[in-house]
Formats: C-alpha cells, sequence, structure tokens
C-alpha cells in the first residue's frame, strides 16, 4: 500500500506540477463595442418660410431704371394747347402741379420741357411757337416751385407730330408740350 500511495501521492504532485507550469493565457478582458459618438443633437431646422417681400418704393422704382424706362413710365405728364396758344389752360394746370409735385419728391432729376405744334402754319412760325409754349410751361413749373437751374427748353416746332392725322383731333393732340428725363 504504501507503494500505492506513493504513486498515488507522485500522481498528484505531476498533476500539480505541470498545472503550475502550464502558461497562463491572460484573460483579456472582451474588446468593448466601438463607441458610437453620439452626435450632437441638430434641432431640426425649417427652412425659412418665404415671406413676403415687400413691394418696392416708387423711388426704388424709379431709381432702378434707364432713363428711357423712366420716361417710357410717363411720371411727367404732358399738357395740351389750343390752336396758336402759349398760354396754360386751367384744365392742364392741375397736371403740372402733379407734375411739380413730383420734381420735388425726386430733387436730383432734371427736365427738358418739349414745345410742340400741329402742322398747320410755317416751320419758322411753329418753331417760335413751340418755344413759346416750352417756356411758358417752364415759367409755370417755376411759379411752383422748381428749380430753372433742373429743367430746359427746345422747340421741335410740327417736325414730331404725337398723332399723324390730318384733322382737328390729331391736331389737338400735337399741340402739347412734353417733358423727358434727362438726369436722374
Amino acid at each position: 500500500m504504501k507503494k500505492r500511495s506513493l504513486v498515488f501521492i507522485v500522481l498528484i504532485l505531476t498533476t500539480i506540477f505541470f498545472s503550475a507550469c502550464k502558461p497562463k493565457v491572460k484573460q483579456v478582458p472582451p474588446t468593448p463595442p466601438p463607441q458610437v459618438k453620439e452626435q450632437p443633437k441638430v434641432e431640426k431646422v425649417e427652412p425659412p418660410k418665404e415671406t413676403a417681400k415687400r413691394p418696392l418704393t416708387e423711388e426704388e422704382i424709379f431709381m432702378s431704371q434707364s432713363l428711357e424706362e423712366a420716361n417710357k413710365a410717363g411720371y411727367l405728364k404732358m399738357i395740351h394747347f389750343d390752336f396758336d396758344k402759349y398760354n396754360i389752360r386751367d384744365d392742364m394746370k392741375p397736371i403740372l402741379a402733379q407734375n411739380a409735385a413730383w420734381l420735388k419728391k425726386f430733387q436730383s432729376v432734371k427736365i427738358l420741357i418739349e414745345g410742340h405744334c400741329d402742322e398747320r402754319g410755317t416751320e419758322e412760325y411753329n418753331l417760335a411757337l413751340g418755344e413759346r409754349r416750352a417756356k411758358s410751361t417752364f415759367d409755370y413749373l417755376v411759379s411752383l416751385g422748381i428749380s430753372p437751374d433742373r429743367m430746359k427748353i427746345i422747340s421741335y416746332g410740327k417736325s414730331q407730330p404725337l398723332d399723324p392725322g390730318h384733322n382737328e383731333e390729331a391736331w389737338a393732340k400735337n399741340r402739347r408740350a412734353q417733358f423727358t428725363i434727362i438726369e436722374k
């Protein structure tokens, strides 16, 4: 039995010895799952609602136009004269008052006042009458407070009819003072 005990002890010691000599495997903790960085919470921003754009003012519209566009827009209304006359008719004075108010609003504007006549009469006579019409219009605007430095006059006589007709209706349209904006 001694022998058996001895074998048994040797077996136990061998087992202990081999288990002690066995290289230990390092217990590596399991790798944590990759960390997902939390994105900062971004509030969902609504695209700006299209607000109704404010309408352009008369000044903004006028200043954005070329001289040609401004003249076509008709800010300044023409006036008409009686046959062979150059005095300002009573029914034309409110139109000139409106033109003067507009010119006061736009202080930098300079204008050309054109005097026109109908086809009757000689060229020389109509040029002189057109000049008197432009001058009387000029003087009336000065009396309404418009600086003479902002206005020039010219006569076209009968050379630029508004209506090419040969009757009283056409002639009445052609006897006029017309305004052209020449500088803003």
